[in-house]
């Protein structure tokens, strides 16, 4: 469990759920470099996924973790672990029906380790933030009051200064709530619909009424914020071309400023499972169905799940490539240029009970020390880089790049790119002599309209969820398989 030296630290299972979703799954790596595997093997929404980390021995300090570090571009990220139900697709670190007495504690603990991350970073600058779960809109009014109050008043940052991004549900989306968040601030709100038919929230084990999402929508509107952002989720049992455009067009109907698409997730041997091929192709078909639609009501394709509309994306001053993370919570991981840690993870419900009992209990001592994590050398910031702007839909700089490392991109990956490239899936490389690899790999000349980037075409962006995982080092693999098996 990993918080304290009593504990042991033990290890804890993952993929304790049937069905995974927007929450994260783990991502499954292919064999090195193979990207024929299917093109859903896992959401890479950070590298490495938490099933990579280990009990860091002896823990180190924060005081030294964050030494020499610079603070003055900071995202600060608050975790709230309580959901009022678990759906299906949730593979979330998160816990259902917590007590207000449990609540209470969280926020206590939340205090204290905020006070720790506080004495020992020198003066550090948050330039954004967000508050995610889990749901944090499971806090009451009253309660989402107090953790704004300790947030703001411990860690210093000013909230209602910088963008501020807070996630909710349809259940929790109330107008008492929704103030609050509009009076500290919050600039983003992200809700997770899923669908907006009825039989298909059941099939997904949301058992939510469409009233009631229309409803919650109704009230985030009213509340004013800046940005509107409605998840939804294809490849739900029973879901046709025909119901996937009801929900398309019924969050279309909100205008929201962004709108993510998310492949449903289940693991290997469900009746899902067995027809994977088929089901593959049914997902992938619904995802093109939902990306041309939202193309064609005008908006602009950020990655494979994030659509935006054109001019309603603020400037945050963050660079998730170069600056540092702040977590607080017990799921909550941080980042600097060379250790990424956290507590440990789970997602079984029992698992995840124990470690935020854990996490309520700890003495002010502990939260003064990293405790499980994974050290990026060299080739692991490379890879990272690589990995999270090839998945966008803008691409890779190799300048910014070559600045960064001193080193061309295609020596350091050229093999993985070329494989890319002989599928089709990379439209454009921008080397400085303008060149591009065709489909066989070799260089062919161009006229520049790709920027002077790397950049994935429509069906490479399809193929995120094959290509990110492709790319993991083998170090980063054995480390998950390790984590699964134990």
């Amino acid at each position: 469990m990993a918080v304290t030296p009593s504990s042991g630290r033990a290890r804890t299972r993952a993929l304790e759920t049937v069905a995974l979703g927007p929450g994260g799954t783990p991502a499954r790596p292919a064999p090195d470099g193979a990207t024929g595997a299917g093109p859903y093997q896992g959401y890479v929404y950070a590298y490495p996924h938490k099933t990579a980390y280990r009990p860091l021995e002896p823990r180190p300090s924060l005081r030294e973790v964050w030494s020499g570090e610079p603070l003055e571009s900071l995202f600060l990220y608050l975790h709230i672990p309580f959901c009022e139900m678990r759906c299906g697709f949730c593979n979330l670190f998160t816990r259902t029906g917590a007590p207000e007495e449990l609540v209470a504690a969280y926020l206590d603990a939340l205090a204290r380790q905020a006070e720790a991350v506080r004495d020992a970073l020198d003066g550090p600058r948050f330039v954004t933030a967000a508050i995610g779960g889990g749901t944090p809109t499971y806090l009451s009014a009253a309660e989402l009051t107090r953790m704004f109050d300790l947030t703001e008043r411990i860690t210093g940052a000013d909230l209602r200064a910088v963008p501020l991004s807070v996630e909710t549900s349809p259940a929790t989306a109330t107008a008492d709530r929704l103030a609050v968040l509009a009076e500290r601030g919050t600039t983003r709100i992200s809700i997770g619909v899923q669908s907006f038919v009825d039989a298909e929230a059941r099939a997904a084990i949301r058992p939510q009424k469409r009233q009631e999402v229309e409803t919650a929508l109704g009230h985030i509107r009213e509340a004013g914020f800046e940005v509107l952002n409605i998840d939804l989720i294809y490849g739900i049992d029973g879901q046709t071309e025909r119901s996937w455009r009801l929900s398309l067009d019924a969050a279309l109907a909100w205008k929201p400023e962004e709108i993510y698409l998310y492949p449903l997730y289940v693991r290997p041997l469900t009746g899902l499972g067995r027809r994977a091929r088929d089901w593959d192709d049914h997902r992938l078909g619904l995802y093109r169905q939902g990306r041309d639609h939202l193309l064609a009501a005008g908006y602009e394709q950020v990655s494979m799940r994030m659509f935006r509309l054109p001019g309603s994306s603020g400037a945050t001053g963050y660079d998730c490539q170069s600056d540092g993370m702040v977590g607080l919570g017990c799921g909550a991981r941080s980042y600097t240029s060379d250790l990424h840690y956290s507590y440990e993870y789970a997602v079984g419900a029992g698992q995840v009970r124990a470690i935020i009992d854990d996490y309520v209990r700890l003495a002010p001592g502990e939260f003064a020390l990293a405790n499980v994590g994974f050290r990026l050398d060299e080739d692991e910031r490379r890879r990272r880089h690589l990995i999270q702007s090839l998945l966008q839909a803008e691409g890779l700089d190799p300048a910014a790049y070559r600045e960064r490392f001193g080193t061309e991109v295609t020596a350091d990956f050229g093999e993985d790119l070329e494989r890319l490239a002989g599928r089709g899936w990379l439209a454009a490389t921008g080397s400085a002599a303008g060149t591009r690899p065709g489909r066989d790999g070799a260089d062919e000349s161009h006229d520049g309209a790709g920027g002077g980037r790397l950049r994935l075409g429509a069906e490479g962006l399809a193929h995120s969820d094959a290509i990110g995982p492709a790319l993991f080092s083998g170090r980063v693999r054995e480390l998950m398989a390790g984590y699964e098996n134990s």
